[in-house]
């Protein structure tokens, strides 16, 4: 007889099976899962800023790396010393002016304070030439030179080779017994707006500061700043620059030197990403000059050129406002032996097209005296062109380097210069050399002669310039006598006598 059998005992039987069998599962899935997963193939992730240099740095790393051993250090200082009328008892009363004239015979309190001055150089040859701003070793009769290695040339180890306000630039020469490390000057014509521009200076005395911008904008001219160059052909730049940075170097991407820093235009006296560099197709000639004769000579044509506007665009008949026109012609220059005329309007120069007047000026003065320049120019419409041997430029301001033997050494303790013609004009006067310096305690000191005096006659002597000067001192100073010296101070004429010192 079959035996049946119930559902509840299969059921009793088989559910605590299942139940074991999960729990058997559940442990099985654990130890499986502490077995290593199957390798997977490797994604490669391209790294943050790969490519941008060596050993993955930024590209600026070499360029600082390549110049800041050929940027340099200056600080420049000297004794100032003015003199300062007592002050009148009366000052402030109504009896004041009535005793002005009789105050004027007062004697004078010299005062003294020290100036210094400090900025950047670069070295541009390994024998130790470094050019600068003119601006910051002008003047300054104690200069110190320091490298990035902190070696430093100071006293008879550094000269000033010239100088040129006309384009704020200067040369220095060191005496180093081992090459010194030079930038490579940069191509002129590969400079574009845009590139990358490095500023490299001691900005606020701060060595070795490197800033990054570009190249904002080139031949930038016209600008009102204080160092007063006449030849503006700036490249203008975002890189930050700020005081100390003057005569440091601006360069490319690959290290090469573009410029040298030379401004700011600024309202607050720090960067506002507007800072100017003198270009580096006027720093070669320029240095070359200075190097090979201590000055700059420029060529002159011998005109007053006057900027094109649309109005006398129109009145002129011409197509376009490029070009100068020709203001005047000064008579017996070599322009008006050339023939040109007042009312042309140079297009020009040696077959290179001129736009505005500062780029005339450039291209002009960048030539030698003595040249034969080809000048294209319209007259009444027509095209024509005059060949013109160039001069000197007259009254050029740049100051080479006064030699031993020109210039007496501190004769009375009075050491002097030329007048630059900016000088003779706010004085008012044709000739005269001005006091430099005044030695303290010296026989001129003691006589109440003082910086900034306009030395105008010596003994009997008239002296126009510094050779006048010179010739007198060789007459006199051997006299042992008291000696008179005419003076213009602030505009006022006045006798002092010097008596030299046993």
């Amino acid at each position: 007889m079959n035996r049946r059998i119930s559902l509840k005992l299969v059921g009793a039987i088989l559910a605590p099976a299942v139940l074991v069998a999960f729990v058997i599962g559940l442990a099985l899935a654990g130890i499986l899962s502490l077995r290593p997963a199957a390798a997977q193939p490797e994604t490669k992730l391209a790294k943050v800023g790969a490519g941008l240099g060596a050993n993955d740095h930024s590209p600026f790393v070499q360029v600082a790396d390549a110049v800041l051993p050929a940027v340099v250090n200056i600080s420049a200082e000297k004794t100032v010393r003015r003199a300062q009328r007592q002050q009148s008892p009366l000052h402030g009363s109504p009896l004041e002016e009535f005793f002005r004239d009789f105050m004027r015979g007062l004697p004078e309190i010299p005062l003294e304070r020290q100036q210094n001055a400090l900025g950047s150089g670069v070295i541009i040859s390994p024998d130790g030439y470094i050019v600068t701003n003119n601006h910051v070793v002008a003047g300054f009769d104690k200069i110190a030179v320091r490298l990035s290695d902190e070696t430093e040339f100071k006293g008879n180890q550094v000269r000033v080779v010239g100088r040129d306000p006309k384009s704020d630039l200067a040369v220095l020469k060191v005496e180093s017994k081992k090459q010194l490390p030079a930038l490579t000057l940069a191509d002129p014509g590969d400079i574009r707006i845009g590139d990358w521009a490095i500023a490299v200076g001691n900005p606020f005395g701060l060595n070795g500061t490197v800033t990054v911008g570009v190249v904002s904008a080139k031949g930038r001219s016209g600008l009102p700043l204080p160092e007063g160059p006449t030849y503006q052909d700036f490249i203008q730049t975002d890189a930050s620059i700020n005081p100390g940075n003057s005569g440091g170097a601006l360069v490319n991407i690959k290290g090469e030197l573009m410029g040298i820093n030379s401004a700011i235009r600024t309202p607050t006296g720090g960067s506002v990403g507007i800072g100017f560099a003198v270009p580096v197709d006027l720093v070669k000639p320029v240095t070359d000059q200075l190097i090979k004769t201590g000055k700059v000579v420029r060529g002159y044509m011998g005109i007053r050129p006057q900027p094109v506007d649309d109005a006398l665009r129109k009145a002129l008949g011409l197509e376009d406002t490029r070009g100068v026109l020709v203001a005047d012609v000064i008579s017996g220059q070599p322009a008006d032996k050339a023939g040109v005329r007042s009312g042309d309007v140079i297009i020009t120069v040696n077959g290179e097209k001129t736009e505005g007047i500062e780029q005339f000026r450039k291209q002009i003065a960048t030539l030698a005296p003595g040249s034969s320049t080809a000048v294209g120019i319209i007259r009444d419409g027509e095209r024509m062109t005059k060949r013109i041997t160039l001069t000197t430029f007259p009254d050029d301001e740049q100051q080479a380097p006064t030699q031993k033997e020109d210039q007496p050494a501190a004769w009375l303790g009075i050491s002097v210069r030329n007048l630059t013609a900016n000088e003779r004009s706010q004085a008012r006067v044709s000739g005269g050399v001005v006091v430099d310096d005044v030695q303290a305690g010296s026989a001129a000191d003691d006589a109440g002669i003082a910086a900034g005096d306009i030395i105008l006659e010596v003994g009997k002597t008239a002296v126009k310039d510094a050779g006048d000067y010179n010739r007198a001192v060789r007459q006199l100073r051997s006299s042992g006598k008291a000696v008179l010296f005419r003076i213009n101070r602030g505009g006022s004429l006045l006798y002092i006598a010097v008596e030299p010192g046993e």
